[in-house]
């Protein structure tokens, strides 16, 4: 599950002057677990399949964080932000490290307004890290001050 965004902010903005971020490991383990439930609760899975979806993405998304340097989430993120903000959907933005070799790409998948009157995209990401492909999902939402928060 690939939860570049989910796995670098959880739900903080998509800002990344505004606060430090929270370790690697558990921001990408809590943005995993996050989009592993929530993937498996939108295929309509089991009590017992929506606890295994969130504790496979936590797993993944602690090893996807973990291995992600600060370059690599700030390029990330300023992708992000470019592809919710600009992008139309269905159009994949890649970002790449030269110097890490870690690489990735944002799809906006679904342009939406929430019930609190707020644009919202869904969204698949892609990150390769060592050669290994890794996918997740999930929506981010356009803050009143511009910015965009990651909610699943």
């Amino acid at each position: 599950m690939l939860l570049i965004i989910c796995l670098f902010v959880g739900c903080e903005t998509m800002d990344p002057g505004q606060r430090p971020f929270p370790t690697r490991t558990a921001v990408g383990g809590l943005g995993g677990a996050a989009a592993g439930g929530l993937l498996a609760s939108a295929v309509g899975g089991s009590a017992t399949g929506i606890a295994a979806g969130t504790i496979l993405g936590g797993l993944i998304g602690g090893a996807i964080g973990n291995d992600l340097g600060a370059a690599d989430r700030r390029q990330a993120q300023q992708t992000a932000m470019h592809a919710f903000e600009n992008t139309p959907s269905g159009t994949s933005v890649p970002w790449s490290n030269p110097d890490s070799g870690n690489a990735g790409s944002i799809t906006p998948t679904h342009t939406f307004q929430s019930a609190t009157g707020q644009y919202c995209r869904e969204y698949q990401q892609t990150v390769t890290i060592g050669g290994q492909q890794q996918q997740s999902f999930g929506s981010a939402c356009r803050q009143p001050d511009g910015s965009w928060q990651i909610m699943n």
